[in-house]
């Protein structure tokens, strides 16, 4: 919930980006400071969709954002990139080490334009990185009568068993989601 300053803020803010004046992307910056980190996703989404950010204005600021405006950029995508322009961020996304740009990046957007080859790895990355398997859209989906992530799964559970690992809980669940079909 938004406090009365912070939804003051956040309506002026709305009002700049809807009229694409040049200083919403600072107010989209100052999300988290002005609306608090709970809202500023939330915030930050607002933003991005009153000021109908591009891919190319959406490219910029997560290049140049933090953790928290990477993520805002990333779950804005599947309402304001209709194509996989925007397919670099996921991929930048997944080679990084912050769990919640990985759980933001397997949204929606990724289940529609991911190749099946990295989605592959993703999901394996959710699994040793301990994020929830229920954070990637379309999961049931793609992994569907999938055979290459089926061996894949298997093979990782084979290593975690061979060094004495507990073998993630998630993995049984998604190597039976491959085999149906």
């Amino acid at each position: 919930m938004l406090t009365d300053p912070a939804r003051a803020w956040l309506t002026a803010a709305v009002t700049d980006a809807t009229a694409r004046a040049p200083v919403w992307e600072t107010h989209f910056a100052a999300a988290g400071r002005h609306c608090g980190q709970e809202q500023a996703d939330t915030a930050r989404l607002r933003l991005l969709t009153a000021a109908r950010a591009d891919a190319p204005t959406l490219s910029r600021l997560y290049r140049h954002g933090s953790s928290a405006e990477r993520r805002a950029v990333l779950l804005a995508l599947p309402s304001l990139v209709p194509g996989p322009e925007a397919l670099p961020l996921v991929e930048d996304a997944l080679r990084s080490h912050d769990t919640t740009l990985l759980a933001a990046a397997l949204g929606p957007y990724a289940a529609r334009h991911l190749p099946a080859h990295l989605w592959r790895h993703a999901v394996l990355k959710c699994l040793f990185t301990a994020v929830p398997v229920d954070t990637v859209a379309g999961l049931a989906r793609r992994a569907a009568g999938d055979t290459e992530l089926a061996r894949m799964l298997r093979d990782y559970a084979a290593e975690r068993t061979a060094a004495g690992r507990p073998v993630p809980t998630d993995l049984h669940r998604v190597l039976a989601l491959t085999e149906e079909s």
